[in-house]
């Protein structure tokens, strides 16, 4: 399968299992070719022209011909510059590794990865919440987002994948996409009764399970597990995490657990003061189910097996 395939392929999955409508992604698309249209000289020049035609900004082929044929991709949650040299060394000894393949984003989609953030707004009015109270929270974290990582050092690993002529892509929020439509579906399903019922539904899933045996599975980190579950709530795709000031809404539209990858110290306090039960997934394990079912479709879709190799944190599984 070419490059430019796989890289299309994750991209219209990825709008598959958007929370957003296929007219809402639309819609931001005309929005930021309307805004492309008004910039001029070196504003124009400069502006990241893949934004015109996908959402996701924090998706992108960061090196490599899109034409180069895939039969062999190294995947890894994080993948740089060590892990870069590991398959540059791994086809030195003959096992050819034709695409790096890395979750999390470098290079310019890390630099802008905060772009897609925008999505949080819909993943909140989706649950009830006003759009004049969504875009208000979700602004003011899109602009603290944007300069914390406005200092990071973008392209070091791209740089690496350069040198060592290895073709090298990332593919962050639509994986997200698929963990966090799935476990939703799930939940919505399953409809635990109780805490620890939603904890053991998480534990009944291969890439959970491993995680739990490496230390880093599914926990409770607010509530108590003999609360009732009741309306829970999936908080997974965007980018990062969104603003700290919603769990007060999130209290009031009727959620009383949520299930997140990751949660600073920060949003913990806030959620724990609205008395929400929060499951901490595990972020590295809601990764690799993310990537997982993305992966099943590409292969599933494209109509082509590849072969898959396994580092950085990630686990291939296939059956479940």
């Amino acid at each position: 399968m070419k490059l430019s395939r796989i890289y299309d392929l994750c991209v219209s999955l990825g709008t598959e299992k958007d929370p957003r409508t296929k007219q809402q992604i639309n819609n931001q698309l005309k929005s930021i070719k309307r805004m492309f249209n008004r910039l001029n000289g070196v504003d124009k020049k400069v502006f990241d022209k893949e934004k015109l035609r996908q959402p996701y900004s924090d998706t992108r082929i960061l090196y490599g011909n899109p034409e180069k044929e895939i039969k062999t991709i190294m995947v890894g949650v994080d993948i740089e510059t060590p892990e870069l040299l590991l398959g540059d060394r791994l086809t030195e000894k003959g096992l050819a590794v034709d695409l790096m393949l890395s979750h999390h984003p470098e290079g310019v989609a890390l630099s802008n990865f905060y772009e897609v953030m925008q999505l949080h707004k819909n993943v909140l009015m989706n649950v009830g919440i006003k759009k004049e109270i969504a875009d208000s929270l979700i602004d003011e974290r899109i602009k603290e987002v944007s300069r914390s990582v406005s200092s990071r050092n973008h392209s070091r690993s791209v740089d690496a994948a350069k040198y060592l002529d290895m073709a090298f892509m990332c593919v962050h929020t639509p994986a997200d996409n698929y963990v966090a439509n799935y476990l939703q579906s799930l939940f919505d399903k399953k409809k635990p009764s109780k805490v620890k019922d939603a904890l053991n539904l998480l534990k009944s899933i291969p890439e959970f399970r491993i995680g739990a045996e490496r230390g880093a599975g599914p926990r409770l980190i607010a509530g108590a597990e003999k609360n009732d579950a009741c309306k829970v709530f999936v908080e997974m795709t965007g980018g990062t995490e969104g603003s700290d000031k919603v769990f007060a809404r999130l209290s009031q539209a009727g959620i009383n657990t949520i299930v997140a990858m990751h949660l600073s110290e920060a949003h913990f306090k806030k959620a724990k003061a609205e008395h929400i039960n929060v499951i901490v997934a595990g972020h590295i394990a809601s990764d690799n189910l993310g990537l997982n079912l993305l992966l099943d479709d590409i292969q599933r879709k494209g109509k082509e097996e590849f072969n898959i190799l396994e580092c950085s944190g990630f686990v291939r599984i296939k059956e479940r």
